[in-house]
C-alpha cells in the first residue's frame, strides 16, 4: 500500500459503502491522493443481523463506535457516517473533517400498488424503525397500523413486495445513493414528516491531530454544514430535557440581506397525539445559535414533558 493512500472506513452494508466510496473518489479527485475502503464491523450491524430493535441497543450511535476505535486505533484513517447516526457530543481525539454536499433530506414511502400513505386504507401496515417516524404517522391520523421494522434497504422493501406489511417510510437519500429512488411511491413534504437531524448528511472524521483534517477540509459543503449544525444544535438541547421523538430541517436560502437559515422542528408524545413544532431563522454563521434558541423555545412551551404529559384531546397539536 503506497504512504500516500487513506483508508476510508466504513460499516459493510451496501449503503455504507456507497457513501464511503462517493468520500473515496471525493479525495481521489479533490485532494490528489488514492483512498481504499476498510470494512468495519459495528454492533449496530450486528443487532440489525439479529433483528433486535435498534432502540434496545443504545439508539444509532452503535453504528459510529466501533468505526470511531479503529480511527483512533490507526486501523483507518477516514470515517465515513451517515450523520444522523452520529452522536451530538464530541469525541475526544476526533475531527468532524468535512460535511459533503447533502441529498435531499426528506422521507419516502414505498407502498404496494404505487399507493401513497393518504391512499393506503385505514388499518394498512406501515413499517419503520423510528420512533420519530412512528409518532409523525401517527399524528396525521390515518389510522395506520404502524409497525416496527429492521434490516436493510432490500429487506424492508422485500417486506413491502411479500405483502408482510403495505408500505415502509425510508429516507430518500438512502434510495437514491444505491439507485433505487424509483422504488419510492410518495415524498413525503416536511409538513407532514420532518426528518432526522443530520439526514441526508455525510460526516467525515478522521484524528483531530491527523493533518489530514486541514487536507479534508476541501470536502466540506458550507451550506450543508450550517444546515447539519443547526439541526444538531436542536437535537442536543432536547436531548437535555427531552426523551421524546424529534424532527429537525434546516435549509440555507437566499435572503434580502444575503444567505439566511432558516430551521424547523418538532418534537412529539410517541404516539403523535401532542406535539411542540415551531421554526427560527437566522444567520448562517450562527447556526449552532439559532438552533439552540429554536430548542430552548420548544422546551419552554412544554417540549420536555410530551413523553410523560397525560393527553389531553382539546390540545393535539401546539403551533407556535
Amino acid at each position: 500500500m503506497s504512504a500516500a493512500t487513506v483508508r476510508v472506513g466504513t460499516r459493510a452494508s451496501l449503503l455504507a459503502t456507497t457513501q464511503a466510496g462517493h468520500v473515496a473518489e471525493l479525495i481521489r479527485t479533490r485532494l490528489g491522493r488514492e483512498a481504499e475502503l476498510v470494512e468495519i464491523a459495528t454492533d449496530g450491524d450486528r443487532s440489525q443481523a439479529a433483528g433486535t430493535p435498534l432502540t434496545a441497543v443504545g439508539g444509532t450511535g452503535v453504528f459510529v463506535g466501533a468505526l470511531r476505535d479503529a480511527l483512533l486505533r490507526g486501523e483507518v484513517d477516514v470515517a465515513v457516517h451517515s450523520l444522523k447516526d452520529l452522536p451530538t457530543y464530541p469525541a475526544e481525539g476526533i475531527a468532524l473533517a468535512a460535511v459533503p454536499g447533502r441529498e435531499d433530506p426528506r422521507d419516502v414511502v414505498v407502498a404496494r400498488d404505487g399507493l401513497t400513505l393518504g391512499e393506503l386504507p385505514v388499518g394498512s401496515r406501515v413499517g419503520t424503525g423510528s420512533p420519530r417516524r412512528a409518532a409523525q404517522l401517527h399524528a396525521l391520523g390515518l389510522g395506520l397500523d404502524v409497525v416496527g421494522v429492521r434490516g436493510n434497504v432490500d429487506t424492508r422493501i422485500g417486506k413491502v413486495r411479500s405483502g408482510e406489511y403495505d408500505a415502509v417510510v425510508l429516507a430518500r437519500a438512502g434510495l437514491a445513493r444505491i439507485g433505487r429512488l424509483e422504488e419510492a411511491t410518495e415524498v413525503l413534504d416536511p409538513l407532514q414528516m420532518l426528518p432526522a437531524p443530520g439526514q441526508g448528511a455525510l460526516g467525515v472524521e478522521c484524528r483531530s491531530d491527523d493533518a489530514l483534517a486541514a487536507d479534508l477540509a476541501v470536502l466540506d459543503d458550507p451550506h450543508a454544514r450550517a444546515a447539519v449544525e443547526a439541526e444538531r444544535a436542536v437535537l442536543a438541547t432536547l436531548e437535555g430535557g427531552c426523551s421524546a421523538p424529534i424532527g429537525v430541517l434546516a435549509e440555507v436560502a437566499e435572503g434580502d440581506d444575503g444567505d439566511e437559515i432558516w430551521v424547523r422542528a418538532i418534537a412529539l408524545s410517541p404516539d403523535g397525539a401532542l406535539a411542540v413544532r415551531m421554526s427560527a431563522s437566522g444567520d448562517p454563521a450562527d447556526a449552532v445559535g439559532v438552533g439552540n434558541r429554536l430548542a430552548a423555545e420548544m422546551l419552554a412551551d412544554g417540549a420536555g414533558q410530551l413523553d410523560t404529559r397525560q393527553h389531553d384531546e382539546s390540545e393535539q397539536v401546539r403551533n407556535a
